[in-house]
């Protein structure tokens, strides 16, 4: 719940889904946070808007293509100017496609890697911007299996989570001296959602037994790794289920 007493601050969602973005968008907004989120559709965002609002929250939503520099730049600012400064910034983009070798067009290839690392690039970027002059703040980017291990018919997605791992880590090495906290997630199984439900019955079957992910404590994860002590800061975290095997 928000402090009266307390300066506010702001956690930016960039893909604030309806599992694990909106899970970690609320997770902040209980802690106090100002909860900005972003969608390529605004009105897709109304539900979780109106959640953390219920909750005693505070939620702006965005229409927003991430991968367009002037809208990314223009987002930045309006949030530092006119909502609060941002303290936590998540890539949580996804864009996992299958899509064979001698399938793959060169239009899907680019979209991927702009949808999941020039993306991720243009939020990391302005995240620095406004955080390193303050000398505090968390900037955690979502990847996956395919960030560490190419499978068949992923070429598109596991190159561009490949690039955005690539990308945390230079970021931490240049950014961990100046007081920012840059961390990378590997979400390593399958996330509770109607997606899931509806294409993997069988596997959703194991909901019951623990063995598939719960984007609320997915979330509690995210918010561990922004209250961490600089002395022990964790780069990268896998999660995953008991059941799952490792990456």
């Amino acid at each position: 719940m928000p402090d009266a007493g307390k300066a506010k601050r702001a956690v930016l969602v960039v893909g604030a889904g309806d599992a694990t973005g909106g899970a970690i968008a609320r997770r902040f907004a209980r802690e106090g946070y100002v909860a900005v989120c972003t969608r390529r559709e605004v009105a897709s965002l109304d539900p979780l808007l109106q959640q953390i609002r219920a909750d005693g929250g505070e939620a702006h939503g965005f229409g927003s293509d991430a991968r367009v520099e002037e809208d990314v730049t223009a987002l930045f600012e309006k949030i530092e100017t006119e909502i609060a400064p941002l303290e936590a910034v998540i890539f949580n983009i996804g864009a996992n496609v299958h899509f064979p070798i001698r399938d793959t067009t060169a239009r899907v290839y680019r979209k991927v890697w702009e949808m999941a690392a020039f993306a991720g690039f243009l939020a990391g970027r302005e995240a620095a911007k406004v955080m390193v002059p303050r000398g505090k703040g968390t900037i955690i980017f979502t990847g996956a299996t395919a960030s560490i291990r190419g499978r068949e018919g992923f070429s598109a997605f596991s190159g561009a989570k490949f690039a955005l791992r690539a990308l945390a880590q230079s970021m931490a090495r240049e950014l961990g001296p100046e007081g920012i906290h840059v961390a990378h997630t590997i979400i390593d199984g399958a996330i509770d959602t109607e997606w899931i439900a509806k294409n993997f019955p069988a596997r959703y079957a194991l909901k019951e037994q623990g063995g598939i992910l719960n984007p609320d404590h997915i979330a509690d994860a995210y918010w561990m790794l922004h209250a961490q002590p600089r002395d022990a800061w964790t780069h990268e975290l896998d999660l995953r289920p008991w059941m799952e095997k490792m990456a």
